[in-house]
């Protein structure tokens, strides 16, 4: 295991695997509700928000030290996949053990990555894509509605309430890209990729160091210079810094970031412990305002 797998994810609280086991997870099977699964916390927070009393969500991974692309499923995860009613997961590569698990099963089941409007792009990391997550939560409320009839109306009105939460992130992010547009920012990996879009902002990051870093392989030198070189000669506005993938490369940037006056926005792959969805990408957007503002 290299030391950059081995530090996949480090650095996060491990508290949030219980808040989110807490919050997402519903009743027992023999509730009688409609049965939900879903890949992530990320996705498990968005389904159990449309859910509400009316159907029991789990997550799969719910651990901030635990890799979606690498993971495993135990006997106990392949049978809650199997007993879903509905299966909720990111789709594009990111969580394909849940793609493996429902293969040629006809299980109901909503693919975020599938649901983006923009079909050409091809990041995976589409929880950070509010347009994409408002579409997943009608995607979410119709099959529960499907499922559960009786509470059709319910589901579809905790959407509605949802993505008018997101239309404020929108809405922020909007206002961004017109107060500083094409703002240059660095990313030490392409996570929030969709966030920075909506803000228009302009991702000058070197793309061989970007992906050696996504993919856990050591950049070469000259990328590795090249990126150095937008912080030194301040170039770029803010480092977006994913606090849970990170090496001494990408340590090292951050610390130049800071001995260069570039601010550094923290981003993370999982909810942070006691946050929501909404909470979550509002405090996001408001780092990145505060950094490009």
């Amino acid at each position: 295991m290299s030391s950059r797998i081995a530090s996949k994810f480090a650095g996060v609280a491990v508290g949030v695997a219980t808040a989110i086991a807490l919050t997402a997870c519903g009743s027992s099977d023999d509730s009688g509700k409609p049965q939900v699964v879903a890949s992530t916390d990320v996705w498990g927070d968005i389904a159990a928000t449309i859910a509400g009393p009316d159907a029991s969500v789990t997550s799969i991974i719910t651990d901030p030290a635990a890799d979606p692309h690498s993971h495993e499923t135990s006997a106990v995860e392949s049978a809650k996949i199997s007993d879903a009613d509905l299966v909720v997961y990111n789709g594009g590569g990111y969580d394909e053990f849940i793609e493996k698990a429902i293969s040629g099963k006809g299980k109901r089941a909503v693919d975020a990555f599938e649901s983006r409007a923009d079909k050409g792009e091809e990041n995976e990391h589409v929880w950070y894509d509010v347009t994409t997550v408002g579409t997943v939560a009608d995607q979410i409320a119709g099959a529960l509605g499907e499922i559960d009839s009786a509470h059709a109306a319910d589901y579809t009105a905790r959407a509605t309430a949802f993505k008018s939460q997101l239309a404020g992130i929108t809405a922020a992010t909007g206002a961004l890209a017109a107060q500083h547009p094409k703002t240059p920012v660095l990313q030490t990996e392409p996570l929030a990729y969709y966030l920075l879009r909506a803000a228009g902002a302009e991702d000058r990051t070197p793309h061989e160091f970007q992906e050696a870093i996504e993919q856990e392989t050591d950049p070469a030198p000259a990328a590795v210079a090249e990126t150095r070189d937008l912080l030194t000669g301040k170039q770029v506005r803010a480092l977006v810094y994913n606090v849970q993938t990170q090496d001494k490369i990408t340590r090292d940037l951050r610390e130049l970031a800071k001995a260069n006056g570039v601010a550094v926005v923290e981003v993370t792959e999982t909810l942070p412990e006691g946050m929501d969805y909404i909470q979550w990408q509002t405090k996001n957007t408001e780092a990145l305002a505060e950094a490009l503002g």
